[in-house]
């Protein structure tokens, strides 16, 4: 996929067509050269191309203009087309008529030995722009490409999947790879979409760059080029206390584990220093674990809220291991009194799911305080008004509601910030599903916060990182795997972004 970074609803998308044309760019023109991309990619996937068989499904709309490109494209260089039409060809408008009156190798009529005879399937039936479940024809010949044996490229993106959103209300195409256009589309990257698009490409068409600042698009692509340019680097004249110290909060006893594992993670990406704030009994369990990072005791006579009057704690975790408590909750409003930037997961987030405006009324008292809330599923729904909204839509209304960055948890992790900002993540591998790693991801927020970094910035930062590492390591990863894979994820990021702020003699990782 690309590193562009930008994430355009189809709403955006017509507009930067529209903004292409008032700059000078032809629609027809815009329309031949997606073609021609829709034709290089069919002969990637289809070398060598003796004999082979394309069946070219195109639609009534724009994107089966692009279909017919193809269709002319890969004709004349020596492919077996078929093209067929869902619709009558006589009511074909604009561009996609013209286009359609320059196809002189006729139609077909398919059937299910149409699909089973061609090489690749070429999916230009419906595009971005669908928003309603397809029926009738269109489902039939859905149906039939996804039983065939032969590959299948879809044009932008697969039929009957909504762009926007990542979801289907009815039938769609499954993918075994996608080309679009411009910039890719969040449901590229949210499932099922990301599923049923399977390889995505991404061409560049024509369009001017320039469009983005009329669009001024807040979707982003979580990859590094979003937050590079504040991602903390040394200095070669700094020291251990310029790069914030960061505090994790443990649980009891038997339950001290994810704190520590939040810890490794926050140290391993660059906090100067991290102490792990324990109850009295998890002490010695603690200190037994512990070496670079500190322990600090919490007692009656020192409480969570006494150790942050020492100004120097900047950034804290709370909740891994916490335990659902009236003490977790004290604890955590404590921390949002405190003005450290904040991220709050696993009880944290449970322990207010009765009260939840308790939790969003405290971090709301002190606006301009970074705080980050890391639920999954399952603790959001029990915060946030539980409905069927799509996944950005809804992450976004959580972040607004909260005043806090909220990072919804999963395969494609969305990261939103109250003023709509949000960044979908692509780069997690399947074997991240494991015990433990929320944790350690909760200890890269706070790491890179604790060094100053702005605070959606930082969660999208913790996020693609934890990805990196996971795919890193490899199969067989346990949480603790996944801080110890830090160093190569750094020196491979700021190696590939020179723009990383700091001065780069002298690095330490």
């Amino acid at each position: 996929m690309s590193e562009l970074i930008e994430l355009l609803t189809t709403d955006e998308m017509a507009d930067a067509d529209c903004a292409a044309v008032r700059a000078g760019v032809p629609s027809l023109t815009l329309m031949e050269v997606a073609g021609r991309c829709v034709a290089e990619a069919a002969e990637r996937i289809l070398e060598p191309r003796s004999g082979r068989r394309v069946l070219i499904l195109c639609g009534p709309g724009n994107d089966g203009g692009d279909g017919f490109v193809a269709a002319r494209i890969l004709r004349q260089r020596g492919y077996r087309v078929e093209v067929s039409l869902l619709g009558d060809l006589s009511r074909l408008k604009g561009d996609a008529k013209v286009i359609a009156e320059r196809w002189d190798g006729g139609l077909t009529d398919v059937c299910a030995q149409t699909f089973a005879d061609a090489d690749l399937i070429i999916d230009a039936l419906f595009g971005a722009g669908l928003s309603r479940a397809l029926t009738g024809e269109a489902a039939e010949l859905i149906e039939l490409a996804n039983v065939a044996s032969a590959p299948v490229l879809a044009v932008d993106v697969p039929s009957g999947l909504d762009a926007a959103t990542g979801l289907t209300t009815g039938p769609a195409i499954s993918a075994s790879h996608t080309m679009t256009f411009f910039r890719l589309k969040p449901g590229h990257l949210l499932y099922p979409g990301r599923a049923l698009c399977g390889q995505t490409d991404l061409a560049d068409i024509g369009i001017p760059q320039v469009v983005l600042d009329e669009i001024k698009p807040d979707t982003y692509h979580n990859v590094p080029s979003v937050w590079s340019d504040v991602l903390p680097v040394p200095r070669s004249d700094g020291h251990k206390y310029k790069r914030g110290h960061a505090v994790v909060v443990s649980g009891p006893a038997l339950s001290t584990g994810a704190a520590r594992l939040g810890a490794r993670g926050a140290l391993r990406v660059g906090a100067d220093l991290v102490t792990v704030a324990s109850p009295g009994d998890a002490v010695l369990v603690n200190a037994a674990h512990l070496t670079a990072i500190m322990l600090a005791k919490l007692s009656e006579q020192r409480t969570l809220d006494d150790l942050f009057q020492d100004k120097r704690f900047n950034s804290v975790l709370i909740g891994p291991g916490a335990g659902v408590t009236d003490t977790t909750k004290g604890h955590v409003l404590d921390v949002l009194r405190s003005g450290a930037a904040a991220t709050l997961d696993a009880d944290a987030l449970r322990v207010f799911k009765d009260e939840p405006h308790e939790l969003f009324l405290a971090i709301q008292e002190l606006p301009d305080r970074p705080v980050v809330l890391t639920p999954h599923e399952g603790e959001f729904s029990r915060l946030f008004d539980a409905d069927d909204r799509p996944k950005l839509e809804r992450v976004r209304s959580a972040a607004r509601q909260s005043g806090a960055v909220v990072v919804l948890k999963g395969p494609d992790t969305v990261v939103a910030a109250p003023e709509g900002r949000a960044a979908i993540n692509a780069n997690a591998p399947p074997w991240l599903a494991t015990a433990g790693s929320g944790d350690v991801l909760g200890g890269f927020i706070t790491g890179l916060l604790a060094q100053g970094m702005p605070v959606w910035q930082a969660a999208s930062a913790g996020v693609w990182m934890h990805g990196a590492c996971a795919a890193a390591f490899g199969a067989a990863l346990i949480a603790e795997d996944i801080p110890e894979m830090v160093p190569q994820v750094l020196r491979e990021l700021l190696r590939d972004n020179p723009s990383s702020t700091g001065d780069k003699r002298g690095e330490r990782f």
